[in-house]
Protein backbone atom coordinates (compact mmCIF):
# COMPACT_ATOMS: atom_id res chain seq x y z
CA UNK A 1 0.00 0.00 0.00
CA UNK A 2 2.71 2.53 1.10
CA UNK A 3 4.82 1.37 -2.07
CA UNK A 4 1.96 2.58 -4.59
CA UNK A 5 0.94 5.70 -2.52
CA UNK A 6 4.65 6.34 -3.18
CA UNK A 7 4.31 5.82 -7.04
CA UNK A 8 1.13 7.91 -6.38
CA UNK A 9 3.24 10.82 -5.17
CA UNK A 10 5.56 10.37 -7.58
CA UNK A 11 3.40 10.41 -10.52
CA UNK A 12 1.73 13.57 -9.17
CA UNK A 13 5.27 15.64 -9.05
CA UNK A 14 6.03 15.05 -12.38
CA UNK A 15 2.73 15.97 -13.64
CA UNK A 16 3.42 19.18 -11.46
CA UNK A 17 6.89 19.57 -12.99
CA UNK A 18 5.40 19.40 -16.60
CA UNK A 19 2.69 21.71 -15.84
CA UNK A 20 5.13 24.59 -14.39
CA UNK A 21 8.06 23.48 -17.27
CA UNK A 22 5.41 24.19 -19.92
CA UNK A 23 4.21 27.77 -18.11
CA UNK A 24 7.82 28.90 -17.60
CA UNK A 25 8.56 28.35 -21.44
CA UNK A 26 5.69 30.07 -22.50
CA UNK A 27 6.06 33.16 -20.69
CA UNK A 28 9.97 33.15 -20.91
CA UNK A 29 9.23 33.09 -24.67
CA UNK A 30 7.46 36.05 -24.80
CA UNK A 31 10.23 37.57 -23.00
CA UNK A 32 12.89 36.79 -24.75
CA UNK A 33 10.97 37.92 -28.18
CA UNK A 34 10.35 41.17 -27.15
CA UNK A 35 13.32 41.85 -25.36
CA UNK A 36 15.63 40.49 -28.31
CA UNK A 37 13.42 42.33 -30.79
CA UNK A 38 14.55 45.19 -28.88
CA UNK A 39 17.85 44.61 -29.15
CA UNK A 40 17.57 43.93 -32.87
CA UNK A 41 16.43 47.60 -33.52
CA UNK A 42 18.32 49.21 -30.66
CA UNK A 43 21.83 47.61 -32.40
CA UNK A 44 20.46 48.06 -35.49
CA UNK A 45 20.30 44.40 -36.61
CA UNK A 46 17.04 42.65 -38.58
CA UNK A 47 15.08 39.77 -36.25
CA UNK A 48 16.43 37.16 -38.92
CA UNK A 49 19.97 37.30 -37.46
CA UNK A 50 18.78 38.09 -33.48
CA UNK A 51 16.97 34.44 -34.51
CA UNK A 52 19.72 32.92 -35.55
CA UNK A 53 22.04 33.67 -33.02
CA UNK A 54 20.80 35.01 -29.44
CA UNK A 55 17.29 33.59 -29.77
CA UNK A 56 18.65 29.98 -30.98
CA UNK A 57 21.45 30.02 -28.32
CA UNK A 58 18.94 30.67 -25.81
CA UNK A 59 16.55 28.01 -27.10
CA UNK A 60 19.34 25.39 -27.70
CA UNK A 61 20.58 26.14 -24.32
CA UNK A 62 18.28 22.84 -22.75
CA UNK A 63 19.58 20.39 -25.85
CA UNK A 64 23.69 21.69 -24.74
CA UNK A 65 23.19 21.02 -21.33
CA UNK A 66 21.51 18.00 -21.58
CA UNK A 67 23.57 16.41 -24.04
CA UNK A 68 26.65 17.41 -22.59
CA UNK A 69 25.60 16.09 -19.08
CA UNK A 70 24.68 12.73 -20.87
CA UNK A 71 28.15 12.76 -22.61
CA UNK A 72 30.06 13.36 -19.20
CA UNK A 73 27.78 10.66 -17.69
CA UNK A 74 28.19 7.85 -20.28
CA UNK A 75 25.10 7.97 -22.00
CA UNK A 76 25.54 8.37 -25.66
CA UNK A 77 22.37 7.10 -26.75
CA UNK A 78 20.54 10.32 -24.82
CA UNK A 79 23.18 12.50 -26.01
CA UNK A 80 22.42 12.19 -29.63
CA UNK A 81 19.03 11.02 -29.35
CA UNK A 82 18.10 14.40 -28.28
CA UNK A 83 20.23 16.04 -31.10
CA UNK A 84 18.37 14.34 -33.56
CA UNK A 85 14.58 13.85 -32.36
CA UNK A 86 14.74 17.23 -31.33
CA UNK A 87 15.84 18.82 -35.00
CA UNK A 88 13.41 16.71 -36.63
CA UNK A 89 11.05 18.17 -34.09
CA UNK A 90 12.21 21.91 -35.34
CA UNK A 91 11.66 21.32 -38.67
CA UNK A 92 8.14 19.40 -38.90
CA UNK A 93 6.60 20.13 -35.81
CA UNK A 94 7.77 23.58 -35.18
CA UNK A 95 8.07 24.18 -38.67
CA UNK A 96 4.70 23.40 -39.91
CA UNK A 97 2.61 24.22 -36.89
CA UNK A 98 4.43 27.97 -37.17
CA UNK A 99 3.60 27.76 -41.28
CA UNK A 100 -0.42 26.62 -40.08
CA UNK A 101 -0.45 29.52 -37.47
CA UNK A 102 1.10 32.20 -40.51
CA UNK A 103 2.65 31.42 -43.44
CA UNK A 104 6.55 31.57 -43.29
CA UNK A 105 8.01 34.03 -45.49
CA UNK A 106 11.72 33.21 -45.80
CA UNK A 107 14.33 35.04 -47.19
CA UNK A 108 16.48 35.04 -50.81
CA UNK A 109 19.51 34.84 -48.25
CA UNK A 110 17.92 32.20 -46.44
CA UNK A 111 16.63 29.85 -49.02
CA UNK A 112 20.29 30.25 -51.19
CA UNK A 113 22.66 30.16 -47.79
CA UNK A 114 21.34 29.16 -44.43
CA UNK A 115 18.70 26.25 -45.55
CA UNK A 116 21.51 24.49 -47.31
CA UNK A 117 23.61 24.83 -43.95
CA UNK A 118 20.85 23.07 -42.17
CA UNK A 119 20.78 20.12 -45.10
CA UNK A 120 24.52 19.74 -44.99
CA UNK A 121 24.79 19.77 -41.16
CA UNK A 122 22.28 16.32 -41.34
CA UNK A 123 24.06 15.11 -44.11
CA UNK A 124 27.33 15.31 -42.42
CA UNK A 125 25.28 13.62 -39.20
CA UNK A 126 24.25 10.93 -41.37
CA UNK A 127 28.03 10.16 -43.04
CA UNK A 128 29.05 10.32 -39.05
CA UNK A 129 26.15 7.85 -38.60
CA UNK A 130 27.85 5.49 -41.12
CA UNK A 131 31.10 5.49 -40.35
CA UNK A 132 31.62 1.77 -39.35
CA UNK A 133 30.04 0.85 -43.26
CA UNK A 134 32.96 3.94 -44.64
CA UNK A 135 35.65 2.80 -42.77
CA UNK A 136 35.13 -0.81 -41.78
CA UNK A 137 35.24 -0.03 -38.07
CA UNK A 138 33.16 -1.97 -35.62
CA UNK A 139 30.47 0.29 -34.88
CA UNK A 140 28.91 3.79 -35.61
CA UNK A 141 30.61 6.57 -33.52
CA UNK A 142 30.93 10.69 -33.42
CA UNK A 143 34.67 10.55 -31.97
CA UNK A 144 36.10 13.52 -30.33
CA UNK A 145 37.84 14.44 -33.61
CA UNK A 146 34.61 14.61 -35.18
CA UNK A 147 33.35 16.93 -32.55
CA UNK A 148 36.00 19.36 -33.29
CA UNK A 149 34.99 19.39 -36.85
CA UNK A 150 31.35 19.99 -35.88
CA UNK A 151 32.84 22.72 -33.96
CA UNK A 152 34.50 24.37 -36.73
CA UNK A 153 31.42 23.87 -38.70
CA UNK A 154 29.85 26.16 -36.03
CA UNK A 155 32.42 29.10 -36.40
CA UNK A 156 32.11 29.32 -39.97
CA UNK A 157 28.35 29.84 -39.43
CA UNK A 158 28.78 32.00 -36.57
CA UNK A 159 31.01 33.81 -39.17
CA UNK A 160 28.82 33.91 -41.72
CA UNK A 161 25.84 34.95 -39.51
CA UNK A 162 27.35 37.77 -37.79
CA UNK A 163 28.84 38.96 -41.66
CA UNK A 164 25.19 39.12 -42.65
CA UNK A 165 24.57 41.50 -39.68
CA UNK A 166 26.84 44.04 -40.68
CA UNK A 167 25.54 44.16 -44.55
CA UNK A 168 21.67 43.53 -44.12
CA UNK A 169 20.05 47.03 -42.98
CA UNK A 170 17.66 46.65 -39.87
CA UNK A 171 14.35 45.80 -41.07
CA UNK A 172 15.51 44.73 -44.73
CA UNK A 173 13.09 42.14 -46.45
CA UNK A 174 10.94 42.36 -43.12
CA UNK A 175 8.43 44.67 -43.87
CA UNK A 176 6.90 46.01 -41.03
CA UNK A 177 7.92 43.38 -38.72
CA UNK A 178 10.31 46.29 -37.29
CA UNK A 179 8.01 48.67 -37.29
CA UNK A 180 6.04 46.63 -34.88
CA UNK A 181 8.97 46.01 -32.06
CA UNK A 182 7.86 47.12 -28.71
CA UNK A 183 10.63 50.02 -27.95
CA UNK A 184 12.15 49.40 -24.50
CA UNK A 185 15.14 50.73 -23.01
CA UNK A 186 18.16 48.64 -23.66
CA UNK A 187 18.57 47.84 -19.77
CA UNK A 188 15.14 46.74 -19.76
CA UNK A 189 15.64 44.54 -23.35
CA UNK A 190 18.66 42.88 -21.95
CA UNK A 191 16.75 42.33 -18.62
CA UNK A 192 14.09 40.58 -20.78
CA UNK A 193 16.52 38.45 -22.36
CA UNK A 194 17.89 37.16 -19.48
CA UNK A 195 14.79 36.63 -17.91
CA UNK A 196 13.05 34.82 -20.61
CA UNK A 197 16.18 32.69 -21.27
CA UNK A 198 16.14 31.69 -17.31
CA UNK A 199 12.78 31.03 -18.10
CA UNK A 200 12.98 28.98 -20.83
CA UNK A 201 16.29 26.52 -19.66
CA UNK A 202 14.34 26.31 -16.20
CA UNK A 203 11.77 25.33 -17.60
CA UNK A 204 12.58 22.90 -20.04
CA UNK A 205 14.67 21.11 -17.15
CA UNK A 206 11.26 21.10 -15.25
CA UNK A 207 9.54 19.73 -18.28
CA UNK A 208 12.11 17.32 -19.15
CA UNK A 209 12.09 15.58 -15.67
CA UNK A 210 8.11 15.58 -15.40
CA UNK A 211 8.22 13.77 -18.70
CA UNK A 212 11.21 11.74 -18.27
CA UNK A 213 9.71 10.57 -14.85
CA UNK A 214 6.27 10.06 -16.06
CA UNK A 215 7.95 8.05 -19.13
CA UNK A 216 9.72 6.01 -16.69
CA UNK A 217 6.54 5.54 -14.90
CA UNK A 218 4.81 3.96 -17.97
CA UNK A 219 7.65 2.03 -18.88
CA UNK A 220 9.17 3.68 -21.87
CA UNK A 221 12.54 2.69 -22.49
CA UNK A 222 15.46 5.32 -22.85
CA UNK A 223 15.91 5.23 -26.32
CA UNK A 224 12.30 5.83 -27.28
CA UNK A 225 12.69 8.97 -24.10
CA UNK A 226 16.22 10.31 -25.91
CA UNK A 227 14.05 10.73 -29.31
CA UNK A 228 10.75 11.82 -28.23
CA UNK A 229 9.88 13.17 -24.91
CA UNK A 230 13.04 14.36 -23.89
CA UNK A 231 13.73 16.37 -27.66
CA UNK A 232 10.37 17.81 -27.69
CA UNK A 233 10.44 18.95 -24.35
CA UNK A 234 13.98 20.23 -24.96
CA UNK A 235 12.52 21.75 -28.18
CA UNK A 236 9.68 23.42 -26.67
CA UNK A 237 11.40 26.78 -26.32
CA UNK A 238 12.02 26.97 -29.94
CA UNK A 239 8.16 25.50 -30.45
CA UNK A 240 6.72 28.28 -28.12
CA UNK A 241 9.25 31.10 -29.66
CA UNK A 242 8.11 30.53 -33.12
CA UNK A 243 4.71 30.41 -32.63
CA UNK A 244 4.69 33.71 -30.18
CA UNK A 245 6.95 35.37 -33.07
CA UNK A 246 4.83 34.27 -35.89
CA UNK A 247 1.42 35.60 -34.00
CA UNK A 248 3.18 38.95 -33.60
CA UNK A 249 3.58 38.72 -37.34
CA UNK A 250 7.56 38.57 -36.75
CA UNK A 251 8.20 35.35 -39.63
CA UNK A 252 11.93 36.17 -39.55
CA UNK A 253 12.89 35.14 -36.02
CA UNK A 254 10.17 32.32 -36.49
CA UNK A 255 12.33 31.24 -39.49
CA UNK A 256 15.92 32.31 -37.95
CA UNK A 257 14.58 30.63 -34.77
CA UNK A 258 14.49 26.85 -36.37
CA UNK A 259 17.03 27.02 -38.71
CA UNK A 260 19.30 28.61 -36.31
CA UNK A 261 18.75 26.32 -34.11
CA UNK A 262 18.98 23.04 -35.85
CA UNK A 263 22.34 24.50 -37.03
CA UNK A 264 22.90 25.17 -33.10
CA UNK A 265 21.91 21.83 -31.84
CA UNK A 266 24.38 19.39 -34.65
CA UNK A 267 27.32 21.55 -34.61
CA UNK A 268 27.44 23.31 -31.33
CA UNK A 269 25.65 20.87 -28.73
CA UNK A 270 27.00 17.78 -30.72
CA UNK A 271 30.27 18.78 -31.26
CA UNK A 272 30.61 19.85 -27.24
CA UNK A 273 29.30 16.28 -26.23
CA UNK A 274 31.82 14.52 -28.42
CA UNK A 275 34.25 16.56 -27.35
CA UNK A 276 33.65 15.66 -24.36
CA UNK A 277 33.35 11.84 -24.93
CA UNK A 278 33.33 9.99 -28.34
CA UNK A 279 29.58 8.81 -28.70
CA UNK A 280 28.12 6.08 -29.91
CA UNK A 281 25.12 6.29 -31.94
CA UNK A 282 23.66 3.68 -30.29
CA UNK A 283 19.58 3.12 -31.21
CA UNK A 284 19.93 5.95 -33.25
CA UNK A 285 19.86 4.59 -36.89
CA UNK A 286 19.52 5.43 -40.50
CA UNK A 287 16.22 5.50 -40.27
CA UNK A 288 16.21 8.15 -37.88
CA UNK A 289 18.76 10.45 -39.32
CA UNK A 290 17.33 9.70 -43.17
CA UNK A 291 14.45 11.04 -41.24
CA UNK A 292 16.11 14.18 -40.64
CA UNK A 293 17.86 14.64 -44.00
CA UNK A 294 14.88 13.96 -45.71
CA UNK A 295 12.75 16.67 -43.64
CA UNK A 296 15.47 18.86 -44.25
CA UNK A 297 15.30 19.08 -48.03
CA UNK A 298 11.29 18.97 -47.90
CA UNK A 299 11.62 22.11 -45.77
CA UNK A 300 13.89 23.64 -48.12
CA UNK A 301 11.77 22.00 -51.14
CA UNK A 302 8.64 23.88 -49.63
CA UNK A 303 9.85 27.07 -50.32
CA UNK A 304 10.17 26.56 -53.67
CA UNK A 305 6.65 25.61 -54.74
CA UNK A 306 3.58 26.63 -54.90
CA UNK A 307 4.01 29.69 -53.63
CA UNK A 308 8.13 31.28 -54.14
CA UNK A 309 10.01 31.38 -50.61
CA UNK A 310 6.80 30.79 -48.08
CA UNK A 311 5.87 27.71 -46.31
CA UNK A 312 2.16 27.58 -46.61
CA UNK A 313 -0.44 26.29 -43.97
CA UNK A 314 -0.58 23.45 -46.21
CA UNK A 315 2.75 22.72 -46.29
CA UNK A 316 3.27 23.39 -42.85
CA UNK A 317 0.21 20.61 -42.30
CA UNK A 318 1.95 17.81 -44.41
CA UNK A 319 5.80 18.84 -42.35
CA UNK A 320 3.08 18.51 -38.89
CA UNK A 321 2.26 14.79 -40.30
CA UNK A 322 5.46 13.89 -41.54
CA UNK A 323 6.26 14.34 -37.18
CA UNK A 324 3.15 12.59 -36.36
CA UNK A 325 4.27 9.31 -38.99
CA UNK A 326 7.67 9.65 -37.64
CA UNK A 327 6.54 9.47 -33.99
CA UNK A 328 4.29 6.54 -34.79
CA UNK A 329 6.97 4.55 -36.35
CA UNK A 330 9.61 5.35 -33.22
CA UNK A 331 7.21 4.23 -30.95
CA UNK A 332 5.50 0.93 -32.82
CA UNK A 333 8.67 0.15 -33.59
Amino acid sequence: MLIKHNKGLIMFLNIVYLILGLVLILVGANALTDGASSLAKKWGMSDLVIGLTVVAFGTSAPELVISVMSAIEGNAGLAIGNVVGSNIFNICAIGGITAMVSPIVVSKGIMRADIPLVILSALVLLVMGNSALLDGSGSNVVTRVDGIILLLFFMIFMYHTFSVAKETPAGEGEGEEIAKTKEMPMWKGALWVIGGLAGLIYGGDRFVAGASGLASGLGVSDAVIGLTIVAAGTSLPELATSITAALKGKTGIAVGNIIGSNIFNIFLVLGCSATVRQLPFGNVGNVDLLVLTATSLLFWLFGYVYKERTITRLEGALLFLCYVAYMIWTIVG
